[in-house]
C-alpha cells in the first residue's frame, strides 16, 4: 500500500519538474518548485514508514519550514529586487 503511495509521490514530483522546466511565468515555476518541495516532504514521510525510521518525520517538517522561508524569500525578491528591503524605508521614500 505504501509502495503505491510513493510511486505516486514521485510521480508528482516528475510532473512538478516538467511544470518548473516548462512554465510560462516566473511565478508558475515558483508554484512548482513549491510542490516539489511538498512532493519531497511527503516522499521522506513515505519512506521514513518503510524503513521504519520516524526520525524522517522530523527531518521532513525541517525541510518544509526551509520550502516555506524559501517561497517568501523569493517573493520578496521578485516583488521589491531585493530581500533587504525594510517596510519602514518603503514608507520613507514616498
Amino acid at each position: 500500500m505504501f509502495e503505491i503511495a510513493a510511486i505516486a509521490v514521485v510521480l508528482a514530483h516528475v510532473f512538478a519538474v516538467a511544470r518548473a522546466l516548462k512554465g510560462p511565468t516566473v511565478f508558475d515555476r515558483l508554484l512548482a518548485a513549491n510542490s516539489i518541495g511538498t512532493a519531497a516532504i511527503l516522499l521522506l514521510a513515505v519512506v521514513g514508514f518503510l524503513a521504519g525510521r520516524p526520525e524522517f518525520l522530523d527531518i521532513g517538517i525541517t525541510y518544509g519550514l526551509l520550502n516555506l522561508i524559501g517561497t517568501l524569500a523569493v517573493l520578496k525578491f521578485f516583488r521589491y529586487g531585493d530581500l533587504s528591503l525594510d517596510a519602514d524605508e518603503e514608507v520613507q521614500d514616498k
